[in-house]
């Protein structure tokens, strides 16, 4: 019996019909499972920025699957290969298109090239899908990290709270240079190494970024955080942070920044401190994820903020 799919590499003329996809799946999904389908609002014009960024970070990484009878695009999944590591980023496939074998049958050319090159595979997974959880795990992904998903609006005239310590050493870089300065910290702190993904933040040429450090008073790194300001993503991360108090002026100068806007970033549940100073700056629950991986996790230490654009784990 043949494929009722075939795989490809995504191209840009795919663009626009990944954009419906998105939107399409998320829609159907959280509307038929949770009845919270209308936070993707109506239109999936804001998804474009998801193929967009994802071609200029990783070119070609990303696979597509296409309906053999009609031709039609029901499955993309985005690859971030790199040195320590490959990412795996959305996974969605079309409402018709499942029960298909489709989720999986993307992941599998990836996964190989990921054993051939032995190198473990990391994602972010939603703990309310527990249809993509439960794939990961039957693939042989574990968690290792559980992040509380957190949005906070913004007033117009800032964040009301004193800022926190550290908040006044936190200051944006825009030289791409600095990229390999954010990624050792990274390797460092976290045990990966992401070297091309800060240099894409600090181009920003696709999409909308902006990059905070932390220094001491020697001009040493304490942490990082970047922050999506486009109007179809607006959250914080990825970064990294030494210790709570870090994390906390990183994210206190980043939301301050984004005045008017109601951000999404998530933070790592044990860090009991930093939920409870996020929740006296105004910020609530909206959903929980899991880092997961397939393969051994370096020893981390401090703390890490994933993002969904380009996902990070």
């Amino acid at each position: 019996m043949s494929t009722p799919f075939a795989l490809r590499p995504l191209v840009a003329a795919d663009h626009e019909a990944v954009a419906r996809l998105l939107h399409r799946s998320l829609v159907q999904w959280y509307q038929s499972r949770l009845g919270q389908g209308a936070r993707f609002g109506d239109s999936p014009e804001p998804f474009r920025l998801f193929p967009e960024v994802y071609a200029a970070l990783d070119p070609g990484a990303a696979i597509a699957a296409h309906d053999h009878a009609s031709g039609e695009l029901i499955g993309v999944c985005f690859v971030h290969p790199r040195q320590t590591h490959v990412a795996v980023g959305i996974v969605a496939t079309a409402p018709e298109a499942q029960g298909r074998g489709l989720a999986r049958a993307l992941l599998t050319p990836v996964l190989a090239q990921a054993r051939r090159d032995q190198l473990p595979v990391r994602l972010v997974s939603s703990l309310l899908n527990l249809d993509s959880f439960s794939l990961y795990s039957r693939l042989g992904f574990v968690p290792h990290t559980l992040y509380q998903d957190l949005a906070l609006a913004v007033p117009p005239g800032g964040l009301s709270n004193p800022p926190p310590p550290g908040a006044d050493r936190v200051r944006p870089v825009t030289d791409p240079g600095q990229a390999g300065r954010l990624a050792t910290f990274e390797l460092e702190w976290q045990g990966i190494h992401r070297e091309p993904d800060y240099a894409f933040f600090l181009r920003n040429t696709v999409g909308a970024w902006r990059v905070w450090v932390l220094e001491n008073a020697a001009g040493a790194l304490e942490g990082f955080l970047v922050a999506s300001h486009h109007p179809s993503c607006v959250m914080l991360g990825p970064g990294v942070a030494r210790d709570e108090a870090a994390a906390a002026a990183l994210l206190w100068r980043a939301l301050d920044a984004l005045r008017g806007r109601t951000p999404v970033f998530l933070v790592p549940c044990a860090a009991a401190g930093l939920v409870r100073a996020c929740y006296a700056w105004g910020a609530r629950n909206v959903e929980l994820h899991a880092a997961q991986a397939l393969g051994p996790v370096p020893p981390a230490r401090g703390l890490a903020f994933p993002t969904f654009l380009p996902e990070s784990g």
